[in-house]
């Protein structure tokens, strides 16, 4: 079952790093899926008030830790997010021209035409991680996509953080942050952080 979580041995500047990390901040008191999140979210982007900006439950990042090492499927919203999740293949089918069609067609940004042509493909029990198109976000939530996990972190002045809250109102499983934060890097990071989470095999 466990076969699809990933060992890992981190560089030493990764090492210094995350020493620098807990100097600065204390994460201890958190559930251990949720500080492991925290402490790569934070890593990657040098930020330390994802301590308190970021926004899930213990039990839905457990649901998707669950489902990856089950090999669910990791579909995200542009091509900067399955970029940075290194540790697994994923799909995004944003530069799809099928995507394209659609979007034309449905009077839809590309960013959703995706989101509904990655469902028809994986349904249900996907972990989706989406770093930049609210709209993408939007759409997950239209479609009652049933879900492992939404990792929604898109970043913006415009509907990211109204998004988030939509995502979070939705009762899906999800990991979220109450900012305008956000972007590719960070929601890359906040689903490696899962695949390489090695703090137990329930």
């Amino acid at each position: 079952m466990n076969d699809q979580v990933t060992v890992r041995q981190p560089h030493p500047i990764e090492v210094r790093s995350y020493e620098i990390l807990r100097s600065r901040v204390d994460l201890s008191p958190m559930p251990p899926l949720w500080r492991a999140v925290a402490e790569r979210v934070i890593h990657s982007s040098a930020d330390l008030e994802y301590a308190v900006d970021l926004i899930t439950t213990e039990e839905a990042l457990r649901q998707g830790w669950t489902a990856l090492t089950r090999g669910a499927p990791i579909v995200t919203d542009v091509e900067m997010v399955a970029a940075g999740i290194t540790a697994r293949e994923t799909l995004c089918h944003v530069s799809d021209p099928a995507s394209a069609r659609m979007a034309r067609a449905a009077g839809i940004t590309r960013s959703a035409a995706a989101i509904r042509l990655s469902y028809s493909e994986v349904g249900p029990g996907a972990v989706w991680v989406i770093g930049v198109a609210p709209t993408a976000l939007y759409e997950l939530i239209a479609q009652k996509v049933r879900p492992a996990l939404v990792i929604g972190l898109p970043v913006g002045f415009v509907d990211a953080a109204e998004s988030k809250e939509a995502l979070r109102a939705s009762g899906l499983p999800q990991l979220s942050n109450y900012s305008e934060k956000g972007g590719s890097a960070v929601a890359a990071a906040a689903c490696n952080a899962l695949l390489y989470y090695e703090g137990d095999r329930r």
